[in-house]
């Protein structure tokens, strides 16, 4: 069932705003809704990059405050000014939840209680989105997964998200919580980290260097372009019920030899750069979701991903600064 809600005049408190996909969506949230005002909590670890938001930091509507999601007192005194969240804050590099799950059960579950327990007590907190992943449904070999399909994560990471949106869901059904969780499919765009694959390859590509294909190169991911992504953000956060459950599909399949071979084409680069390396464990074979359900909130997908990725490339050729930073920060 959904809603109908306004932001003017409220303020939404936005977890992990210096990251990839927050930073895009504090943007889009200032730049289309001029009456809201916007918190942004980011504890500002390797992936954050408070460079990402330098065209908005001074803009009145928008305070940005250092701090952890499992501060209790923090996201308390935070939680008495808004009347919105959004939850990005999460670890979320499957390869570093394979090397050590602990940090990522850390924030990304004992994190989202925090949240929620907060939640909890503000009932003038009108909606709290959480965002999850495609990847808590774990490999489909069969038809695309839906909402209401069990869920079977594969890698640490995947379990630790799935654990936190099972948190949410327990808050709406035991204490009416007004929680809408998301499952996004692979997003990507300018200013994404590049330990992500797309921007490891592309980075990678620009500077001569291999690009390291797991396997065989035919695990398939969708793809879906952050701005695409941060317009589902907004319509869940404008007009979602509590307790419900989305999909947000790219509708774009494509196996990673293939996105390797045009990041390659698109930077005139030789094809003898794609590297084979060993496959990481627990990989899955395959990503898919049903994405009709979110359409009934005024949603579709609209950058296909030959031009989001012209776009990324373009980004990434052109801020060789930002993602050199970036990457020497993450060692």
């Amino acid at each position: 069932m959904s809603t109908e809600r306004t932001l003017d005049g409220r303020t939404v408190l936005v977890t992990g705003g210096a990251g990839f996909i927050g930073s895009h969506f504090v943007r889009l949230l200032l730049g289309r809704h001029p009456q809201a005002r916007v918190i942004n909590l980011d504890k500002l670890t390797y992936a954050g990059n408070l460079d990402n938001l330098k065209d908005i930091q001074d803009d009145p509507r928008y305070e940005f405050i250092l701090g952890d999601i499992r501060d209790r007192d923090l996201v308390g005194r935070l939680f008495e000014r808004v009347q919105a969240v959004v939850h990005f804050a999460a670890e979320t590099h499957v390869d570093r939840s394979i090397h050590d799950a602990g940090e990522f059960v850390l924030t990304n579950v004992h994190g989202t209680y925090v949240l929620l327990d907060a939640l909890r007590a503000r009932p003038s907190i009108e909606v709290f989105v959480h965002v999850s992943t495609d990847e808590v449904y774990g490999s489909r070999t069969g038809r695309a997964a839906r909402e209401t399909d069990p869920l079977a994560p594969s890698s640490p990471y995947a379990a630790s998200k799935a654990a936190g949106e099972l948190l949410a869901r327990a808050y709406h059904v035991t204490f009416g919580s007004p929680t809408v969780v998301l499952r996004p499919s692979n997003t990507y765009g300018p200013a994404q980290f590049p330990e992500k694959v797309i921007p490891l390859f592309l980075t990678n590509a620009l500077d001569g260097r291999s690009l390291p294909v797991y396997g065989d190169g035919l695990h398939v991911r969708d793809w879906l372009y952050v701005e695409d992504l941060c317009r589902a953000v907004e319509a869940a956060l404008l007009r979602a019920g509590a307790g419900s459950v989305y999909n947000i599909a790219g509708g774009s399949e494509l196996t990673n030899l293939d996105v390797a071979g045009r990041i390659l084409a698109a930077l005139d680069a030789p094809r003898d750069l794609i590297r084979f390396v060993p496959d990481r464990p627990g990989h899955d074979r395959r990503y898919a979701m049903d994405g009709s359900l979110i359409r009934s909130l005024g949603w579709k997908p609209e950058t296909a991903f030959a031009e989001g990725l012209k776009r990324t490339v373009s980004w990434y050729a052109g801020n060789r600064d930002w993602w050199w930073k970036a990457r020497t920060r993450s060692l």
